[in-house]
């Protein structure tokens, strides 16, 4: 008789603490219908946005100690004295962008022999990503712009989406939202911005194109969704090619002031690469020409490209100001001060909904991979380690992971 395959659910270990899971109890079920050649086992949880007693209402096994298991999966990083030797983890590590803040983190993987799959490098044959979280840090990221904003201008009260039972719940809420005749300005189009148009659409908002937005006046409130192609321009007038310039972003400019002159609530939802150029800079703010009133930076890269985001912000505490003048932090609602919203574990608040759709999806193009034939290389792609070895993709980070970076 072949031994089956012990698969884990860890609880989060993470500070601040993240409701979601990788595994809800519905999938878990799924799991071992599909895959005959696996268990499923849940260590118990108190913070769990699915509770030990929905596990255990499916028969899923519940312990404290659920080391015994082959492959254990969770969402957030493991903390680095949980980490059990030669076991197959599955996580978000954020290791392989050399981010300091988890050099440690790598280094203990690798001394304790142990293989590391990250979700953020589950990817398809033509490099796109499988599993993310980003539509919903889109759609939690619009709906504290409408709760920030409303409480700025003393227009509504919005109940928060952590302390909605679901996106149900929180989508009710925002159908209760009448706004004044402003400018709402979206950048990017990927599965962030569209999470973010997501949350608004129940507003019907006017949708205006770019051109509109930053030459006309409007009667009512409207929106506006622009990426690369509109807030960059190459330096030499050529047409915009979106590979080109993924390829060569210093070859490029932004363009993106008139719509920060024009604007009053931003959603930032974009990708930005280092080497891009930037949005609204230091002296950008200090002109004071730029109309914002509100940021929900969802991207949350820190200062660059926009200057205003100075940290994460946190659930606990979302909002924080920024004086366009001296550049620095104060009173979230002062009116001299331009509110921003930089929370960077924005699906955590709606952990329910955030949770089923990524392991819905980990379960359609993953699992069967990783219960399976890897025949499509996607559990190859995402190794970051193996048995204690960084693998050939990932070699580069050799010299970080030994200290020397």
């Amino acid at each position: 008789m072949v031994n089956k395959i012990k698969f884990g659910i860890l609880k989060e270990t993470k500070n601040p603490p993240d409701r979601r899971v990788a595994v809800t109890p519905n999938q878990a079920k799924e799991i071992l219908n599909k895959f005959p050649n696996v268990e499923v086992f849940a260590q118990k949880s108190e913070l769990r946005c699915f509770n030990d007693k929905e596990y255990s209402s499916l028969n899923i096994p519940l312990s404290d100690n659920i080391s015994d298991c082959d492959i254990l999966i969770g969402v957030k990083e493991v903390a680095v004295d949980a980490l059990l030797e030669n076991k197959t983890y599955i996580f978000f590590s954020h290791t392989a962008k050399k981010q300091p803040y988890n050099q440690k983190l790598l280094q203990e993987i690798i001394k304790k022999k142990i293989t590391l799959l990250d979700h953020e490098y589950f990817t398809d044959k033509n490099k796109l990503r499988l599993v993310a979280f980003g539509k919903w840090a889109g759609i939690v990221g619009a709906y504290n712009a409408l709760i920030g904003f409303g409480l700025r201008n003393n227009l509504y009260k919005l109940k928060r989406a952590k302390d909605c039972f679901d996106f149900k719940e929180m989508i009710k809420h925002v159908e209760e939202v009448k706004l004044p005749n402003i400018k709402i300005l979206i950048t990017g189009g990927g599965r962030v911005a569209k999470g973010a148009m997501e949350t608004l659409a129940p507003l019907k908002l006017k949708y205006v194109k770019p051109d509109e937005f930053i030459s006309k006046t409007f009667n009512e409130p409207v929106i506006c969704q622009i990426d690369a192609d509109t807030y960059t321009r190459h330096k030499n007038g050529n047409a915009f090619d979106i590979k080109h310039f993924f390829a060569n972003p210093t070859e490029y400019e932004s363009t993106f002031r008139p719509f920060a002159e024009n604007a009053d609530i931003y959603i930032a939802a974009h990708y930005w690469d280092p080497k891009s150029p930037e949005f609204i800079t230091e002296n950008d703010f200090k002109s004071g020409k730029i109309k914002i009133q509100f940021i929900a930076d969802i991207s949350c890269d820190i200062k660059h490209p926009i200057a205003s985001t100075l940290r994460p912000s946190t659930i606990a505490e979302p909002f924080f100001g920024y004086n366009p003048v001296t550049g620095e932090e104060g009173s979230a609602f002062e009116k001299n001060n331009i509110t921003v919203m930089t929370i960077d574990n924005l699906p955590g608040e709606l952990p329910r909904d955030a949770s089923v759709e990524f392991g819905n999806t980990l379960v359609e193009r993953v699992y069967p991979s990783l219960f399976g034939n890897d025949t499509e290389g996607i559990i190859e792609r995402a190794t970051i380690v193996k048995n204690g070895k960084l693998t050939s993709a990932f070699s580069y980070l050799k010299a970080f992971a030994e200290g020397k970076e």
